[in-house]
């Protein structure tokens, strides 16, 4: 891990001395070296997934060093636990921009210390750089699962149930309680309902108990990262199959629900907003009960919401009385 440093802050050895190296897992070699080792377990394949969270993108500057931390391993775990995947370690690329402050520092790496114990997922190695704009943060995390076991994204078959865990569309209307537009429907759901979506904003669930279920029941899986509506979409792309989803049906938490009964169009947002980092799963029919009954007995709900149908256009979205609900944006989208 090397730095780069300006002025009278710490040198590169101090950082990582002072904030990285007692987060070190076994074969980072106390962050002393370039590299660090991993072995999997006997009859292990390794999984691999990266994402970035960016200032202003994906979270507020404003919002508590800690925080940031834990989110930006958390919607990493989020997609291991979807491949069915047990965390072994991460890689952890910081850009600091100019104005970081060593307090800042000290509080994300404890928050990610924090993090990495709650999720038993250590820091192996990674970079720290000067950001030449906002600050940037990368984590390449690693899992493993049996071999050739992995949960794929794209292998749903027609006559699938398709479930989505825990809740849809709190951290969607967490996000605008945050950035000063002040919703009239946010004085009307009261403070604690606030604080529930704010935090489920700030601080993802990855449903790493899920993963061994997903392994033994599930045909197919993803995370919720851009929006059920979207998300869903990208999981049925090709191979000539559809979904029927019964919105009536998709698990909405009761701060949704109520903010839902002040502004009603606050439903599309829920449903095709970011951040849920849920898992959507497709699971065989017969093994449906089965996968529900061991989710809940692991403290996750998992909810049916439609099926796989045969077809060749998006999925198809109803309403109570059966009606077709057509959204105007399926989903978050960088570009």
């Amino acid at each position: 891990m090397t730095t780069s440093t300006s002025g009278a802050r710490s040198s590169e050895d101090e950082l990582i001395a002072r904030y990285f190296a007692p987060l070190a897992g076994q074969g980072a070699d106390g962050l002393r070296d370039d590299a660090a080792t991993l072995t999997p377990s006997p009859g292990c394949d390794l999984v691999l997934t990266a994402d970035a969270i960016v200032a202003g993108v994906h979270y507020l500057t404003d919002d508590p060093p800690a925080s940031i931390a834990r989110k930006a391993l958390a919607v990493n775990l989020s997609d291991l636990a979807a491949k069915g995947a047990t965390p072994r370690g991460f890689l952890l690329t910081l850009a600091l921009p100019d104005d970081w402050t060593e307090d800042w520092l000290a509080g994300f790496t404890a928050g990610l210390r924090t993090a990495a114990t709650d999720f038993g997922c250590q820091l192996l190695g990674g970079d720290t750089v000067r950001a030449a704009g906002p600050m940037l943060i990368g984590v390449t995390a690693l899992g493993e699962v049996p071999s050739g076991g992995m949960v794929r994204r794209m292998n749903a078959r027609i006559g699938d149930l398709l479930c989505v865990s825990g809740t849809i569309g709190d951290a969607a209307l967490g996000l605008p309680l945050l950035t000063g537009q002040s919703p009239v429907w946010g004085e009307g759901i009261g403070p604690a309902a606030r604080d529930f979506l704010i935090d489920r904003y700030r601080h993802p669930r990855p449903r790493l108990a899920l993963a061994p279920i997903l392994l033994r029941e599930a045909r197919a899986a993803m995370d919720v990262s851009d929006g059920l509506v979207g998300d869903l979409t990208k999981m049925l792309v090709g191979g000539d199959r559809s979904a029927e989803i019964t919105l009536s049906d998709v698990p909405i938490s009761v701060a949704v629900r109520a903010a839902i009964t002040l502004e009603p169009a606050l439903a599309d947002t829920a449903f095709t907003g970011g951040d849920d980092y849920e898992i959507l799963c497709a699971i065989p029919p017969d093994r449906a009960e089965a996968c529900i009954s061991e989710a809940r007995t692991a403290g996750i709900s998992l909810t049916p919401i439609g099926v796989v149908i045969a077809g060749h256009g998006p999925p198809i979205f109803r309403c109570q009385d059966g009606s077709e609900h057509i959204f105007a944006v399926r989903s978050f989208s960088h570009f």
